[in-house]
Formats: structure tokens, sequence, C-alpha cells
């Protein structure tokens, strides 16, 4: 298990290059009004990759949780980068975290984490027919991979390591494409 980092320091920021808060102004049918505040994203959207080395195992990250204060286990994930589709940003992020590129892409759905509350959305990609290839990317350490079967993924909810809810939709999303009981309408 991966030594926990130190915290030097934890502050409020009330600007950040991040996180934006707004506030919308609603009037609902009824004629209740309400004033809500969500979290405004700054970027250009995400993706959450599940990443397929052969039929029936898929490729995690043990990866280090500021907002938990632990390691979590859970998919490759990040950010899109300006001018870059979901599949490019996914190809990407899979180079960076775990060390492979995909032939095969395939968005599956989008994800939002707490659409009361947030803007944020996230493409979930499944990606199959890896091949090694790494990038460096801007993670502060090494990322473990760790390898699970599709067929095991009903063991991962009772990890107190796996809490992360868009990595738990997206695989049993991608177990149930996979099986083709999923199809968008």
């Amino acid at each position: 298990m991966a030594t926990l980092p130190i915290i030097h320091a934890i502050r409020d920021v009330t600007d950040s290059r991040f996180l934006q808060v707004e506030q919308l102004d609603l009037e609902f049918s009824n004629g209740v009004r309400r004033t809500y505040e969500r979290l405004k994203g700054s970027g250009l959207g995400a993706v959450i990759i599940v990443p397929m080395l052969d039929d029936e195992t898929v490729l995690l990250v043990r990866e280090y949780g500021g907002g938990v204060g632990r390691y979590e286990l859970g998919l490759p994930k990040g950010r899109l980068d300006q001018d870059e589709t979901a599949e490019q940003g996914a190809e990407r992020e899979m180079k960076e975290e775990i060390g492979y590129g995909a032939r095969k892409l395939k968005i599956l759905h989008n994800l939002s984490l707490s659409p009361s509350y947030m803007t944020h959305m996230a493409h979930v990609v499944l990606a199959q027919d890896l091949y090694p290839e790494k990038l460096a990317g801007d993670e502060p350490e090494e990322l473990e991979v760790v390898p699970w079967k599709m067929a095991e993924l009903h063991t991962l909810l009772g990890r107190d390591d796996v809490t992360e809810g868009r990595s738990i939709a997206a695989l049993f999303m991608a177990r149930e494409y996979l099986a083709g009981r999923f199809h968008r309408s």
C-alpha cells in the first residue's frame, strides 16, 4: 500500500483556477422562486475511460484522492484539453496514467457528478484493442495499474478504497454494453 502524502497546510480558497461558484435565480412553474448555487466548470469537459486489456479484464488505477484524503481504486480519467475531442482526451489520459493507447474507442454516455450542484460532465469512453505506449503526465507520482476481471465487479462494491461513483457507474455501463444489454436511446 502506498504511503499517504504529507499535508503541510489546508486553507480556504475564494478564487480557484478550477472551480467557480455561480448563483441561479429560478422561478418554477408553480411560481415559487429560489436561488441555487452551483460549481461552474472551468474546463471543456472530462473523460472517464474503461480500458479493456482483453475481453474480460479492465485496467484500474490506484491514485491519491485529495478530496477524501486516501488512495482510491478507479478508472483513468481527466480533463479535456483545448481543441481536444473526447476520444483524443481518452487516448492521451490512458497513455499518461496506465501506459496504453487504444485502437478502438467508443463513447458510451455522459455522467454528471452532482447535477444539483455542479455543471461538470464526463464522457464515458470504452477503450479496446490496447497497445503499450507511455506519455508523461501531470500526476505527482507513478500510478499503480490494477487489472480486474469484469466478472468480479460486484466485489469492488465492498472495498473501502472504491467509492468514486463515476468509476462504479462507468464500469457497470461498460459491462452491460459489452454483454449487449446497454444501448443509448
